[in-house]
């Protein structure tokens, strides 16, 4: 007697069949975790400079900068370039030649967009922050779902957005759904 080796077609192509019927149920559900991966990912990131920068300005007690900056010198307006923390000792708001490059981050993933409602983020000695900020990510599709902000309030508190009523939109600090458009 010959002992059978391999796979015949007919189970081949079977497994095939199953396996392709696998990765067309499974692949869209793979790639919305992956985009809400990348956003909390982000968002945690520039939490933890900001947060940084803040403790920086409490402990040296001098005014410390966030800001997006192409170049790691001058600050701009575009919160998709990389952002910088340094120390403003002359409270000009601008980095000057003998003011200290604290810490950087990078840029943005390409398919998310970042917007702020302020360019610059200033704390005091004290830990406040020059305004109430809020930093929104966007997927480039702008679906609410994919949505998350970060919040920095005049005491200089840093709040992420959150899902409180679990219907997959993450809501401001007022409770108002988050939105890209």
């Amino acid at each position: 007697m010959n002992k059978q080796t391999g796979l015949t077609l007919i189970e081949m192509m079977i497994s095939l069949a199953i396996l392709a019927i696998m990765i067309t149920t499974v692949a869209p559900s793979i790639q919305s975790i992956l985009i809400k991966n990348r956003a909390v990912s982000e968002i945690n990131e520039l939490s933890s400079v900001i947060q940084f920068a803040r403790n920086n300005a409490i402990d040296e007690q001098i005014n410390t900068i966030v800001c997006p900056s192409a170049d790691f010198s001058v600050c701009s307006t575009n919160w998709n370039d990389p952002k910088i923390v340094f120390v403003d000792a002359d409270n000009n708001a601008v980095r000057g030649a003998g003011e200290d490059l604290l810490v950087t981050s990078g840029a943005i993933n390409a398919t998310n967009l970042m917007i702020s409602s302020n360019n610059i983020l200033q704390f005091s000695a004290s830990g406040e922050a020059n305004a109430n900020i809020r930093i929104l990510l966007c997927h480039e599709d702008k679906a609410p779902e994919y949505a998350r902000a970060l919040f920095v309030t005049l005491q200089g508190r840093v709040k992420m957005s959150g899902d409180s009523d679990k219907d997959g939109v993450n809501e401001d600090l007022n409770g108002n759904a988050l939105s890209c458009l």
